[in-house]
């Protein structure tokens, strides 16, 4: 990782991509969240949701 990036100071995209998984791991009970990263960067945010059933 380039050190300007481990500041506070994130990039906009960053900073969404970061709400975006918080949200997702907010209403996630059971799953995944698959992060796809390209030169550093996030660029896809894949959320699969397992739904729980009882007998």
């Amino acid at each position: 990782m380039d050190h300007s990036e481990t500041g506070s100071a994130k990039s906009p995209v960053a900073a969404e991509a970061l709400a975006l998984v918080s949200e997702a791991l907010g209403r996630l009970r059971y799953g995944a969240i698959q992060l796809t990263v390209h030169d550093g960067k996030v660029m896809q945010i894949d959320v699969t949701e397992r739904k729980r059933l009882t007998d």
